[in-house]
């Protein structure tokens, strides 16, 4: 179902790809729309439990394209680095392809908790109020990891 990596000298093993996705501090969501078009949205997300975690607003494109087609993509880029003389890039990524449904109650309250922990950990009781007055007006996103590739070159 998916492609094999072209340059797979530089496939990452699948532990060094979960750790790129764990320590990675955005990713790109691909969708599809209605309209046929791709939309990739930079987004903060938490990676847990083999799933990937990230809200949205009650309304827009993301979730739109969600509910046309939860078929999803999501692309992480840690380190770069140019390599003038060789005309190319070290970097370090993964992609990730899977499908994205919403999630409730204790697993959307858990994500929420995740994701602040991860960007704002030390604001965790300020983050607990925010999420109690204010998680509502969020939907919570999980991805379920069907196939994951790393590739880096050093």
């Amino acid at each position: 179902m998916f492609r094999d990596m072209r340059r797979k000298d530089r496939s990452m093993d699948n532990e060094q790809a979960l750790n790129l996705l764990e320590k990675g501090q955005y990713g790109v969501l691909s969708t599809v729309g209605e309209n046929g078009y791709a939309y990739g949205v930079p987004l903060n997300y938490v990676y847990r439990e083999g799933s990937i975690y990230f809200h949205c607003a009650l309304e827009g494109n993301k979730w739109d394209n969600l509910k046309f087609n939860n078929k999803v993509s999501f692309c992480v880029v840690g380190n770069t680095q140019p390599i003038p003389d060789k005309f190319s890039y070290r970097y370090e990524s993964v992609i990730v392809f899977g499908r994205a449904t919403e999630v409730y109650d204790k697993e959307k309250e858990d994500a929420l908790v995740a994701l602040i922990q991860k960007y704002a950990g030390e604001f965790m009781e300020k983050g607990m109020e925010y999420i109690q007055k204010d998680s509502i007006k969020t939907k919570v996103i999980k991805i379920n990891v069907e196939y994951l590739t790393g590739k880096a070159r050093k």
